[in-house]
């Protein structure tokens, strides 16, 4: 396999990844299996490598410009721990093609919620009275105009729960990040702003696929001829993503994005078939290091 189309890949899906702050880890698996080659269990493996090491990337550069908003990051990838352990150890247990159509489900389930418009909660200040001759109320960082700081005590905390499991379960059973489930909870349960809410998104993402990596430590295979460049190249995308989103139309991205992932589920599930019907071949695929023709 080409240094390359690896870096290509790898680049192409940390730019979303860190521009929308989710939907473009859950094209690192099928790019593992269907480019690189690897097997259902290799690949979901190496995807928390590459996504996490993307999400940091992309943390770094959020954090510089003021986006991560560290409380609501820290408890809702808290939450999900316990279901990202329990993920991971019962992938283990899932033939490679019965995994792989779950996962073409997921990604149709990704591009309809990445479809779908999110209608931010605008937070709401108290006036401040104007007074003759004094000088103009100095506007509060960010954070603390979106109300980040009180999100965890508005009544909200056990849907940040429930979402917080729900991700970390995806994330130690695909091997994705979970970012198009982070994203859109946090704007419409929290409130928080889209830049908020897509900083925010990468350090729990951080959370989960660590979680998720110490679960597989014992068992994993790591492949790093193909981890390294396509997560270096990944780390990159996710730097340069936050950059790129605030100069195009994050609608148009999106949606751009979510016919790519329903072109992508459909290749799976035909593939995943394929090789339910043809046992044989689906065994060669699933030999560690195998590359099919």
């Amino acid at each position: 396999m080409s240094v390359v189309w690896l870096a290509l890949l790898g680049l192409a899906i940390g730019l979303v990844l860190g521009g929308l702050g989710g939907g473009g880890a859950i094209l690192t698996v099928p790019a593992l299996v269907f480019v690189a080659g690897q097997s259902a269990a290799q690949a979901t493996t190496s995807s928390l490598v590459i996504v996490g090491a993307a999400a940091v990337s992309g943390v770094v550069s959020h954090v510089r410009a003021g986006t991560v908003v560290w409380r609501t990051g820290l408890f809702f990838g808290a939450a999900g721990i316990p279901a990202a352990w329990l993920g991971s150890h019962l992938s283990h247990a899932v033939d490679g093609s019965i995994l792989l159509l779950g996962f073409s489900l997921l990604m149709v389930v990704a591009a309809v919620a990445m479809l779908r418009p999110m209608a931010v909660r605008r937070p709401t200040a108290a006036p401040v009275p104007a007074t003759v001759g004094a000088p103009a109320p100095v506007e509060p960082p960010a954070v603390e105009r979106a109300g980040s700081t009180q999100c965890l005590r508005c009544g909200r905390w056990p849907l940040v729960i429930g979402a917080g499991l729900g991700v970390g379960f995806l994330t130690g059973f695909f091997g994705v990040g979970g970012g198009f489930v982070i994203v859109p909870a946090l704007v419409l349960v929290l409130g928080l702003p889209m830049p908020l809410a897509v900083g925010t998104s990468l350090v729990i993402v951080v959370i989960n696929s660590g979680t998720a990596l110490l679960a597989r430590g014992a068992t994993a295979e790591f492949e790093w001829s193909v981890i390294i460049p396509f997560a270096v190249a990944a780390m990159l995308g996710a730097v340069l993503g936050r950059r790129v989103a605030d100069r195009l139309p994050a609608e148009q991205l999106r949606g751009a994005f979510a016919v790519l992932l329903l072109l992508v589920a459909t290749y799976t599930v035909w593939h995943s078939v394929e090789d339910l019907r043809h046992p044989t071949a689906a065994a060669f695929h699933a030999v560690p290091g195998t590359r099919s023709s």
